[in-house]
């Protein structure tokens, strides 16, 4: 089937999509996870092609991202099911005012309609994204990157079992079996069939799609996130939220990837850092090589999104300096300060510019689990209309609805 007759496909499915009730999309949510589970023999088996597609390709942290176990078939089918706790994001009265004529003009929310999201080499984001687009009333089409594309179309194929099973139509989940940049670009270019594309990966992914796409775009995703350990930090706290941010999983958008310390703390600190971090590679500015070793930064590490055991460090005077040095550099995405002083937490808190950000945590955080928005599109870090990680209610826009006696003007 053609990027065209799948596009055909979704947009002739808004209409059944949006007469299903929230028990039926529950429902089904709750079938399809089922069908994951009882597929999971097949979509492993589709995810070994992948993993070893990718090998000598893909570095260590990457291939991380891309290998499904059994377990994490379970914990996708899992976040199917907790989005059916969550309340339904369409069909609410987000304001209602009744004019001095009798009209009556309720602000409802409705869904997007058609949801493109274009990805890299994360599987378990094929079902994220489909049920999340579901349980709002909107018909997916995913475009899945070349190394995960077994595996989506595993996934996919168990998922719209589960919808046929139910007499819902399949075409509510749609995966563009093309890989090539023509099926990115014309996702991107889908006017009319399209209402919203959503791209998840890295920075080249990304900006394509917000500087070529034509129909509205969400940027997502990169993150150059940054921890400041402030001169009165708790040390054995800032180690802590310091290695999890960077050690727990380094291949995903909320990693630390920059370390800024005080300089008063920094002959003290930056040692206890490099003992604890012993598995990651420092990146040093000329003052923070001073103290401890390591390998020299460049102009571009601080800029860049290492998703690896890399984390670059540089020794700032003060939260002042730190704050500038963060809004030169930041991608807007996660942030945090870990310290005991009121007045920096105010100032960090109040001039960082970006969709999350922390005081004494770590970034990695920044998630629609961990926010209790269920599993999650992406994190936005843009301004308009999303922001920070998106779960149902950002997948939805609003209309009015007019209610008169036969008022006229």
């Amino acid at each position: 089937m053609t990027t065209y007759e799948i596009l055909e496909n979704a947009k002739a499915a808004k209409k059944d999509l949006a007469a299903i009730t929230t028990t039926q999309k529950n429902t089904a949510l709750k079938v399809m996870a089922e069908k994951l589970i009882e597929n999971t023999e097949v979509i492993l088996s589709a995810n070994a092609v992948d993993m070893e597609n990718a090998k000598g390709k893909l570095a260590n942290s990457m291939l991380d991202r891309l290998l499904l176990t059994a377990d994490r078939v379970k914990a996708m089918a899992s976040s199917l099911v907790a989005l059916t706790s969550l309340p339904d994001p369409c069909g609410n009265i987000i304001d209602e005012i009744i004019r001095p004529n009798g009209i009556k003009i309720s602000k409802v929310s409705v869904p997007m309609g058609v949801i493109g999201i274009i990805y890299e080499s994360r599987p378990n984001v094929t079902s994220d994204a489909a049920a999340l687009c579901f349980k709002g009333s909107n018909v997916a089409v995913l475009r899945s990157g070349k190394d995960a594309i077994n595996s989506a179309r595993a996934i996919v194929k168990a998922m719209r079992e589960g919808l046929q099973e139910l007499n819902i139509s399949p075409d509510c989940i749609n995966l563009l079996e093309d890989t090539s940049r023509d099926s990115a670009n014309a996702l991107m270019t889908a006017t009319g069939y399209v209402d919203l594309l959503i791209p998840r990966g890295g920075k080249g992914l990304i900006s394509a799609c917000v500087q070529n796409a034509t129909v509205p775009c969400i940027e997502t995703g990169t993150g150059i996130c940054h921890i400041y350990v402030e001169k009165t930090a708790d040390f054995q706290m800032a180690l802590n939220i310091i290695e999890n941010a960077k050690t727990s999983r380094p291949s995903v958008c909320n990693a630390c990837e920059v370390c800024l310390v005080d300089s008063e703390i920094a002959a003290e600190f930056l040692p206890l850092l490099k003992e604890r971090l012993k598995n990651v590679e420092l990146r040093l500015c000329p003052v923070s090589a001073k103290i401890i070793n390591g390998k020299a930064a460049n102009e571009n590490d601080f800029d860049t999104e290492f998703l690896d055991y890399i984390l670059a460090v540089k020794v700032v005077d003060n939260y002042s300096e730190a704050i500038n040095h963060i809004s030169a550099h930041s991608t807007h995405h996660s942030e945090a300060i870990v310290t005991k002083d009121n007045n920096a937490i105010t100032a960090f808190t109040s001039l960082i510019d970006s969709a999350a950000v922390y005081v004494n945590a770590s970034t990695r955080f920044t998630d629609g689990g961990e926010f209790g928005l269920g599993c999650e599109m992406g994190i936005s870090t843009q301004k308009l209309h999303a922001r920070g990680p998106m779960g149902l209610s950002e997948l939805t826009t609003y209309k009015y609805i007019i209610n008169g006696e036969g008022q006229i003007r």
